[in-house]
């Protein structure tokens, strides 16, 4: 469960977030907290439609991440599966008979001799060979990794898309305050100007016109 909050070392409290540090939106429950008179309504509008696009940046590069993590998990488990099943054959007198990979449409049949080691790419055209039982330790260390960054990516979004509706919610309830604000001084405008009608401006009731 998302912690509603952080403490610093020093012990001072800091802005609520989740785990990942992302701050919680402000929950707007009566707007005289925010706003006083109407000069307050631009810049606490302002201030919330950028806390809003801070969010939808943050949605939108945790977005990218996820696809990339999906796209990298098969290919991690499939090298683990592959090493496994090395590992296994590895005592095997008689070579693997398998096809590989060329182009995307191109296929060579190769032998695979029993073997102790594998080569495994690290990214940034960087290949290191490992004895399998290390490389089966890395690979399961990488998907477990991914597995947990994906399904933090994956919370995060959920959290970011709450604070971004709370935002919205916000926004619209200043703006509905200063509608009815609006209202009201336009009514007590209107009234004061009907008194004046009806009074002379020494305070006696005006003649008929």
């Amino acid at each position: 469960m998302a912690s509603k909050g952080k403490e610093s070392a020093t012990g001072k409290e800091v802005a609520p977030s989740n785990p990942r540090g992302i701050p919680y939106a402000p929950f707007v429950d009566k707007v005289e907290d925010y706003v006083a008179t109407h000069a307050d309504v631009e810049p606490t509008l302002r201030n919330f439609q950028e806390m809003i696009a801070k969010y939808q940046f943050m949605e939108q590069n945790l977005q990218r991440r996820v696809a990339s993590l999906k796209d990298k998990l098969p290919d991690i488990q499939k090298t683990l599966d592959t090493v496994r099943f090395l590992e296994l054959r590895k005592n095997e007198p008689e070579p693997i008979e398998t096809t590989f990979e060329l182009n995307d449409t191109l296929y060579a049949k190769a032998e695979i001799p029993p073997t102790d080691e594998v080569y495994i790419w690290l990214g940034a055209n960087v290949m290191l060979s490992y004895p399998i039982n290390e490389a089966e330790e890395l690979l399961s260390s990488k998907l477990q990794a991914a597995t947990t960054s994906l399904s933090n990516c994956e919370e995060d979004l959920d959290f970011l898309r709450e604070q971004i509706t709370t935002m919205e919610v916000a926004i619209a309830r200043v703006y509905n305050w200063d509608v009815v604000q609006k209202r009201k001084e336009k009514d007590e405008g209107e009234k004061v100007a009907d008194t004046r009608k009806g009074k002379g401006t020494d305070g006696t009731d005006a003649p008929p016109g």
